[in-house]
């Protein structure tokens, strides 16, 4: 008697669905199946059975050729989304699992930030880490831009510190803070004695601005330029402590984030809002999605924010590093 049961076809891959998905990810990874063999130390037959038996079960193809290079369908670029941080979780299980196990009393972190970062937003953030975990090795990396995402993709830091503009596909961002564009100036200058501000009112003097491939400078060249108000760079030079001192000197004007004034800055400099103008800064934790984040790196994270990377903020993306 034919049952009523579904006929689908069964694979024998099936008692370990784990090797066909490791196997197209390093497929789709590397771009190549006798590479992909090679990262599994497995035969190029095995793997390509592997593949055509994980194709049969979906029901659909994942990978096509493109000149010596395989690459993912439509499709593939779907489940390799959803594959990619299973396997890479089920991969480092054992790792993981011995840490969570010993806790948080060794192992080490390493965080990319920039200067403005680490100057004025993690000296707390920490010194509470440092207090709760001291025996984790805790290294910041002082890059910015595309340094600090080259060490995200590579492994070489768990996580980022920092403010984003472009988030990468490959990349997730959660921003938590946010600081204000600020025009700062000498006490005396005539800007700190005007009631309001306008675009128009900077335009006579000169601007202390970091260098044009930072985000600040295009920033400000584009609010200008789409104000069709003239404007003047009195001069370029990198990192907010010297644009503050070189204001305080009266050599200029500049335009900042709020983030890197302090109380002295205040004492010694004019500090009015731009946000009339220019957009608001944010600054959060950036991640390799389907990363597996350490303990370490989470209860780092857990210091910024609670439940940062639940799934609901996981997908936030934010504004740009200087």
């Amino acid at each position: 008697m034919t049952s009523t049961r579904s006929l689908s076809p069964r694979f024998a891959y099936k008692s370990d669905k784990l090797k066909p998905l490791r196997a197209f990810c390093q497929t789709a990874r590397l771009g190549s199946v006798s590479r992909a063999a090679e990262a599994l130390y497995l035969s190029q037959p095995a793997v390509t059975l592997q593949l055509q038996a994980l194709e049969r079960e979906m029901g659909v193809r994942l990978l096509e050729r493109s000149g010596r290079r395989l690459s993912l369908t439509r499709e593939g670029e779907a489940l390799y989304e959803l594959a990619r941080p299973l396997v890479e979780g089920l991969d480092g299980l054992e790792g993981v699992f011995r840490e969570r196990i010993r806790g948080l009393d060794a192992g080490e972190l390493n965080v990319a930030a920039g200067s403005s970062t680490i100057l004025y937003l993690l000296p707390k953030i920490v010194e509470a880490f440092r207090a709760a975990h001291p025996e984790v090795r805790l290294t910041l990396h002082n890059v910015t831009g595309a340094g600090g995402l080259d060490l995200l993709r590579s492994d070489g830091v768990d996580l980022a510190v920092g403010s984003m503009l472009d988030v990468p596909g490959d990349l997730s961002y959660a921003p938590v803070y946010r600081f204000e564009p600020m025009l700062i100036a000498p006490r005396d200058h005539p800007l700190a004695k005007l009631e309001t501000l306008t675009l128009q009112d900077l335009s006579p003097y000169g601007l202390i601005l970091p260098p044009q491939r930072l985000t600040t400078y295009r920033m400000v060249d584009l609010v200008f330029q789409q104000n069709r108000v003239p404007y003047t760079v009195a001069l370029e030079v990198g990192g907010w402590e010297v644009i503050k001192q070189y204001v305080a000197m009266g050599l200029g004007i500049s335009i900042v984030t709020a983030i890197c004034l302090t109380e002295a800055d205040r004492a010694r400099l004019s500090a009015r809002s731009l946000a009339e103008y220019f957009p608001s800064r944010s600054y959060g934790v950036v991640v390799r999605k389907g990363k597996y984040l350490s303990p370490q790196a989470r209860a780092f994270t857990e210091l910024i924010q609670p439940a940062l990377f639940e799934r609901g903020d996981y997908y936030a993306t934010g504004q740009s590093d200087r």
